[in-house]
C-alpha cells in the first residue's frame, strides 16, 4: 500500500516519514506536502492509497482537502491528526470521509497501527467490490477478446484438454467434446497494382469487413468466427459427432465457397480460403488449423478466388518450416532470454522442415530459410549479425559450409544461446548506466532532499523498477546508500573543520536539530562529538 504524509509542520512530517518502520510493514511512503494544496498536486501524479493529514495547515485545511479527494477517490483512505479534542469536529471529518481520526501527540506505534488497519480495510473493500456488479459488467465488455485469445491459443497448440474444457466453460463458448470439427482460414487476395478503389494500407478494413460478412453468413452454421494472429478469418465449425466425416467436409466446402461469392458480391473484392482436410476432436483443432493455413497458401499455385481443400503432400517436399506460430514464439522467447522456449520453438521449426529434407537442394532451401529469419530477429534489435554470432558469422556469408544435418542443428542452437548471451550482456550495460545516472544524481545534489520517487521522475520510469534495479546492482537499498553517503559526507566536513549548521545544510539538512538526531543514530555520536 502506499502512503501519502500531509503535514505543514518540518519537523514533525520528518519525524512521521523517517521514524516509523513503514517498509518493514508493506507501507511505502511515496509522497510528503506541506500545504493542502500541494498535497492536492502531488495526489494526482502519485495516487496514493492512504492519506495521513493534518487539519490546519496553510492555503487549505485538512477537512477541505479530505473531501476534494474523497471526490477524486472513493477508495481512497485518510487517517487525520488533529489537536482537537471535539466530538462535532471529528464527526465533520468523518461526513468528509475521513476513516480514522488520531489526537496529537500520537504516538509511532499507534499511527503505525492505524494506517495498517486502514490498509486491511482496503483490501477488503477491493475485494468486495471485485465481486460486484461492476466487474461483471467489466467482464462482459471483454469477453470478444477473450474469447478471440482464447480461439488464437487453441488453434496455436497452447492448451492441454482439460484446460480447453474449463476456459471454454468460462468464456461462456461451452465447446462440446462430443462433436466433430473443422477449420476454415478466409483472406482478402493480394489487390492488383492497378486496383482504383483500394490501397494496400486498406487491407486490415478489407479484414475486418470480410471478417462481419463471414459471421453474418455464417451465423447459423453451427461455428465461431474470429481472427487469427495474422489478421486472417478463422472459421471453427462443430458438427454432431455421428455425421459421416465426409457429409461433413462436403457441407463445410459448400458453406465456404457460398461464403466466398457473398464476400465477392457485398465488398466487389476477391477472397479466397484453405479447408482442413478433415475433421477431428477439440485437441486435434491446432492440426486442422495447420492444415487450413497450408492450403490457404496454395492460392499461389491456383490463383485468386478459390476455396481450397487440404492435401497431403509428399514428406520432405520442400525443408522449409511452414509458417506458424512458432516463429513468433521462438522471437519472443530470444527476446525474453527464454533459453528453453526458444529451443522448443526451434525444435518444433527443425521437425517441420530441415528434418524432412531429403536432398541436398532442399537443404539449402531451408538454410536460406533459417539465415533469413536469424539475421531478421537480430537487425530488430539493433544489433550486428556479426557481433552476435561471433565465430560462426562464416556460415551466414556461405551457408553451403554447412554440410550435414547435424552440423546445421549445432549452429542454429549455438545462435539461440550466442543471441541470449548478448541480449542479456546488452541488459547488463544498460543496467549500469541508468545506476551510474542515479550515483552521479546523489553525487552532484547530496545537499537537497533526494529521494527514490524524485529521481525516478527525473528518469521517466516508475520507483518500484529503479529501486529494485538499484538494490540488484549495488546490494543496498537506494534510501540507505543516500543516507550512507549524506552521512559520509556531514563526518568528513566536521573533521575538516565545519561548523555543525554547515554540515547539515551540506548533506541537504535544514533542520539541524533532526541532522543531529539522524547523524547520532548513525554514527553513535553527536556532530559536536565528532568535530572533538
Amino acid at each position: 500500500m502506499n502512503l501519502m504524509i500531509v503535514e505543514d509542520e518540518v519537523r514533525l512530517r520528518n519525524s512521521l516519514v523517517n521514524n516509523i518502520p513503514w517498509e518493514e510493514n508493506g507501507i511505502e511512503v511515496i509522497a510528503q506536502a506541506a500545504s493542502g494544496a500541494e498535497a492536492l498536486y502531488l495526489f494526482e501524479r502519485k495516487k496514493p492509497d492512504i492519506v495521513l493529514l493534518d487539519v490546519q495547515m496553510p492555503e487549505m485545511d485538512g477537512l477541505t482537502l479530505a473531501k476534494k479527494l474523497r471526490e477524486k477517490d472513493a477508495f481512497i483512505k485518510m487517517i487525520i491528526l488533529s489537536g482537537h479534542d471535539n466530538f462535532g469536529f471529528a464527526q465533520l471529518a468523518m461526513e468528509a470521509g475521513v476513516s480514522n481520526y488520531l489526537l496529537k501527540p500520537a504516538g509511532d506505534e499507534e499511527i503505525l497501527a492505524t494506517v495498517l488497519s486502514a490498509a486491511e480495510s482496503l483490501r477488503q473493500e477491493l475485494d468486495r467490490w471485485h465481486s460486484q456488479a461492476e466487474l461483471q459488467e467489466k467482464w462482459s465488455e471483454h469477453l470478444p477478446q477473450l474469447q478471440t485469445t482464447f480461439f488464437q491459443n487453441l488453434i496455436s497448440g497452447k492448451y492441454d484438454l482439460w484446460e480447453i474444457r474449463k476456459i471454454s466453460r468460462d468464456y461462456l463458448l461451452n465447446l462440446d467434446e462430443t462433436m466433430q470439427y473443422t477449420v476454415a482460414l478466409a483472406d482478402v487476395d493480394p489487390l492488383a497494382l492497378d486496383e482504383p478503389r483500394y490501397k494496400s494500407g486498406d487491407m486490415p478494413l478489407l479484414r475486418f469487413s470480410l471478417q462481419c460478412v463471414a459471421r453474418e453468413f455464417l451465423q447459423n452454421h453451427g461455428c465461431w468466427v474470429f481472427t487469427d494472429s495474422n489478421g486472417f478469418t478463422l472459421i471453427l465449425f462443430a458438427m454432431p459427432g455421428d455425421d459421416k466425416a465426409n457429409d461433413v467436409m462436403l457441407r463445410v466446402n459448400a458453406a465456404i465457397v457460398k461464403l466466398l461469392s457473398q464476400v465477392k458480391e457485398c465488398l466487389k473484392i476477391t477472397c479466397s480460403a484453405g479447408i482442413s482436410g478433415g475433421t477431428g476432436s477439440l485437441d486435434e483443432v491446432s492440426k486442422l488449423y495447420s492444415q487450413a493455413y497450408q492450403a490457404l497458401q496454395d492460392r499461389i499455385v491456383y490463383g485468386s478466388d478459390i476455396a481450397i481443400p487440404y492435401q497431403d503432400k509428399p514428406a520432405g517436399s520442400t525443408g522449409v518450416p511452414l509458417a506458424n506460430n512458432s516463429e513468433k514464439t521462438l522471437e519472443i522467447a530470444l527476446e525474453t532470454s527464454d533459453e528453453n522456449k526458444a529451443l522448443e520453438a526451434l525444435a518444433e521449426l527443425w521437425s517441420q522442415g530441415m528434418e524432412q529434407s531429403g536432398t541436398v537442394a532442399e537443404m539449402h532451401e531451408g538454410l536460406m530459410y533459417w539465415s533469413s529469419l536469424i539475421i531478421r530477429i537480430i537487425h530488430k534489435q539493433g544489433w550486428r549479425v556479426q557481433d552476435v554470432v561471433r565465430e560462426d558469422y562464416v556460415y551466414y556469408q556461405d551457408v553451403t559450409k554447412l554440410t550435414t544435418k547435424q552440423q546445421i542443428h549445432s549452429w542454429l542452437e549455438r545462435t539461440v544461446r550466442k543471441f541470449i548471451a548478448h541480449m542479456q550482456e546488452q541488459r547488463k550495460t544498460t543496467s549500469h548506466q541508468v545506476v551510474k545516472t542515479i550515483l552521479s544524481i546523489v553525487e552532484a545534489e547530496i545537499d537537497s532532499d533526494i529521494t527514490l520517487h524524485s529521481v525516478a521522475d527525473r528518469l521517466y520510469v516508475n520507483s518500484s523498477y529503479l529501486s529494485r534495479l538499484f538494490k540488484q546492482e549495488t546490494g543496498v537499498a537506494f534510501s540507505a546508500y543516500v543516507l550512507d553517503r549524506k552521512m559520509d559526507r556531514a563526518k568528513a566536513a566536521l573533521l575538516d573543520g565545519a561548523k555543525v549548521y554547515d554540515a547539515a545544510r551540506i548533506v541537504g539538512y535544514r533542520d539541524v536539530s533532526y541532522f543531529t538526531k539522524v547523524f547520532r543514530k548513525y554514527w553513535g555520536v553527536t556532530p559536536g562529538e565528532m568535530k572533538h
